[in-house]
């Protein structure tokens, strides 16, 4: 058997589906004409056998009679009988109750009658759309199905025979349709929605996942998704290049810390020797201040070189190491810490009550960004810091203040670089480094969130940070 080749662009798959749907919509709606009984059909042969019985029974109850008026206005006694029986009790007549009409050669109706009835009005229309008499049609016309005609001899004579019947049924689906277009409209789209849904669907779940993968990425998981490389030519493409750049992303990142290592041992071998160096100096030469400013700056420099592989550690182990984490599973022991801490320093450290809500992080690196900002206020803000964790619409607003001197605005941004300090109070001999401040908002920034500085209310400085929140369990 023949198969038809299997559609794997997105562009032929819209449209192979748009004009199959448009094609059923046509077919559907050409084809309603013809099982509408208003207009003229032929007769279904059960139906049809019930007219040819009906006709055989006239003539043979006719059979004697010579007078054709006389059979007319017999059927025609019958006809009123009948309507006379429906204003009178309409559940004594049933469907097969018919009403016969005689036509001539020529479709003339033989009527007693000088003014037509709205029966024989019909019969008359009826007789204008047969277009061969060998060939039996039906009609409904409002409630009244009307056939013909039927070859039937009387008195001697060739006529044709229509019958009439009333036409019990309710509306039918069809006919509501056709009398009112709207409905009509209704049951298209009816037609029509289920597959543009399906095809609405179907386009969207190659996109959804893409998305879900750039938001994976956003939260600093490098992770290589192969369903991506599924559907479509052009989404397999655009998957296949998304798993590619994540897969450099990952090398980016592997080399960093390889070359980071080796940069480390680099410059740790000449430091050791120049501390060897120094120590042996000191040995022959005795205590003298400029050996002593040596060994202090040497270790002063190695200290910088741990914690900056401390940070680039942290950089790339963050997108690997991430759980579930209830916020004051994270940062409860840490503020009633750091509050203590504050306190042997004559200082007040307050902070309201942790919100019950969790956050998908690197738990080591998400307390080291709380801590580095709470021992800043402490040690920089003068008898007052104010901690206030506040939930808005699935986003952790943190902020931190204090009563200190501040920074200046010009420098606001420049804080968070590493190694940066402020001229006025934050320089070397403080004890910092200037990697605080730009560990904490590289963890911030990994998990998708965003930190700035600010002046504080208290006058000293605000630091408020935006994280977003895993969706609460219902």
């Amino acid at each position: 058997m023949m198969r038809l080749p299997k559609i794997t662009s997105l562009y032929g798959r819209i449209f192979a589906i748009f004009w199959f749907t448009m094609f059923l919509v046509l077919m559907v709606v050409l084809s309603l004409p013809h099982f509408d009984p208003r207009k003229v059909s032929d007769i279904p042969d059960p139906y049809y056998q019930r007219l040819i019985q009906a006709r055989d029974n006239i003539q043979r109850h006719f059979a004697d009679q010579s007078s054709i008026e006389f059979i007319v206005s017999q059927l025609s006694s019958n006809l009123r009988n009948n309507e006379h029986d429906d204003h009178r009790n309409s559940d004594k007549r049933r469907d097969s109750s018919f009403d016969f009409f005689i036509t001539d050669a020529d479709g003339n109706i033989l009527s007693l009658q000088g003014r037509p009835t709205p029966e024989e009005r019909a019969v008359r229309n009826l007789v204008t759309n047969i277009e061969n008499v060998n060939n039996p049609q039906q009609k409904l016309y409002g409630r009244y199905m009307l056939s013909g005609p039927i070859p039937i001899r009387l008195a001697q004579t060739d006529y044709y025979l229509y019958v009439g019947v009333k036409w019990s049924r309710p509306p039918s689906f069809l006919i509501q349709l056709f009398d009112h277009p709207f409905q009509l409209l209704l049951a298209t789209m009816l037609i029509s929605t289920p597959l543009l849904l399906w095809l609405a669907w179907a386009l969207s779940q190659p996109a959804r996942r893409l998305e879900r993968a750039a938001k994976r990425v956003a939260r600093g998981e490098f992770d290589i998704d192969p369903s991506l490389e599924k559907g479509t030519s052009e989404f397999r493409q655009a998957g296949a290049s998304f798993n590619q750049m994540v897969k450099a992303v990952n090398q980016m990142i592997s080399r960093q810390q390889r070359l980071l290592s080796d940069i480390s041992h680099e410059l740790r071998s000449p430091l050791t020797r120049l501390r060897m160096a120094n120590s042996l100096a000191q040995r022959k030469q005795g205590q003298s201040p400029e050996l002593t400013r040596i060994d202090t700056e040497t270790q002063r420099l190695e200290s910088m070189i741990n914690n900056l592989l401390d940070l680039s550690r942290m950089q790339i182990d963050s997108h690997m190491n991430r759980e579930r984490q209830p916020l004051a599973s994270l940062w409860e022991a840490l503020l009633e810490d750091t509050q203590y801490e504050a306190e042997q320093m004559e200082k007040s450290l307050t902070y309201n009550t942790i919100p019950d809500r969790a956050l998908l992080c690197h738990p080591q690196l998400m307390m080291s960004a709380l801590e580095n900002i709470v021992r800043n206020a402490i040690y920089y803000g003068k008898t007052t810091i104010l901690i206030n964790m506040q939930v808005d619409s699935n986003r952790l607003m943190l902020t931190v203040e204090d009563d200190g001197d501040g920074v200046p605005k010009e420098e606001r941004e420049a804080i968070f670089r590493p190694f940066y300090r402020v001229s006025t109070a934050r320089d070397a001999h403080s004890g910092g480094r200037g990697l605080g401040l730009a560990i904490t908002e590289n963890a911030i920034r990994q998990h998708n969130g965003s930190i700035e500085a600010s002046q504080s209310d208290l006058g000293g400085l605000k630091v408020t940070v935006e994280l977003p929140l895993e969706q609460k369990d219902k």
